[in-house]
């Protein structure tokens, strides 16, 4: 019997650092860089259906719906390319276009979504390529998608969902985060003297351990120049409180590791709790 329903669920990632990596293709195109895979991220139920339609929501603890978009010319064009009509709900609690991935996870929650309510046949790799190579066209992240195909804080040491990934799990505390507001991505992507600052930022040695990462970029924060005076202002308390932190990148807020981090980050807006996640994309439903 045929599915009519498929749900799946994709982690987010923060992203501690990066470096873009121009490549003679989308595949060949992303970036070097750090970060965590958190157990917050996206859920997509997609349907059967004779159109394409899309809904992005964002809801609040309790449930309800936060914020509502229609449409995404992200996700429509990688159902163009397969061929497929279907509706498609995004889902996700979590601040959109504020560092933590969700574009991606939305890309991989929905392909692996589709994949399934269709039968096509698609290995995760298949819907990794998709998914990056729609990221890097739309501008919407370059390194994401690769992160994401699994758990973990990542050390990506190539571009692509091919390059090597060093995967660890000694994160073992609550991860929180703060946002202030969205950074509109691909006009920093875009941006070649942005993109050079970040270039010289880049640290020179891969973190020891999972704390490291958050010293390694914090030092890669205040050297390329993208942090703004709230950023910079939360970021100080926490290191004189000896908590790491950093920003997420690419978002106009901070990330912080540890219960004590909850209290520091709470007088600057709505603290967000996540962990490491354990796994990537995974079917959550299927109704018949």
């Amino acid at each position: 019997m045929k599915a009519t329903t498929v749900t799946a669920f994709c982690p987010g990632h923060i992203s501690g650092y990066f470096k873009r990596v121009n490549g003679a293709t989308p595949a060949s195109t992303g970036s070097l860089g750090a970060g965590i895979v958190i157990d917050s991220g996206v859920t997509a139920t997609v349907t059967r259906s004779n159109k394409i339609t899309v809904h992005i929501r964002r809801k609040n603890r309790d449930g309800t719906i936060r914020e509502q978009l229609v449409g995404s010319p992200l996700i429509e064009s990688v159902m163009k390319k397969l061929g497929q009509t279907v509706s498609i709900i995004t889902q996700c609690s979590l601040p959109i276009g504020a560092g933590f991935g969700l574009s991606a996870a939305a890309l991989l929650s929905t392909l692996t979504a589709v994949n399934r309510l269709h039968n096509l046949n698609l290995s995760n790799h298949d819907i990794a390529v998709l998914a990056h190579e729609a990221e890097v066209r739309y501008q919407t992240g370059l390194g994401d998608v690769a992160a994401c195909q699994a758990g973990g804080w990542v050390v990506r040491d190539g571009p692509g969902i091919d390059a090597p990934i060093h995967r660890r799990y000694d994160l073992t505390k609550p991860i929180y985060a703060v946002s202030f507001g969205p950074i509109h991505t691909p006009s920093v992507l875009a941006s070649p003297q942005q993109m050079e600052r970040v270039a010289s930022a880049f640290p020179h040695h891969a973190p020891r351990n999972g704390e490291d990462l958050f010293s390694v970029s914090q030092h890669f924060t205040l050297k390329s120049g993208l942090a703004t005076e709230e950023i910079l202002e939360v970021i100080r308390l926490c290191n004189a409180r000896k908590i790491p932190a950093s920003m997420t990148m690419l978002g106009n807020g901070v990330f912080a590791y540890g219960e004590s981090a909850k209290e520091i980050l709470a007088p600057y807006g709505e603290v967000y709790e996540c962990r490491i996640a354990k796994g990537g994309p995974r079917i959550t439903g299927v109704s018949l």
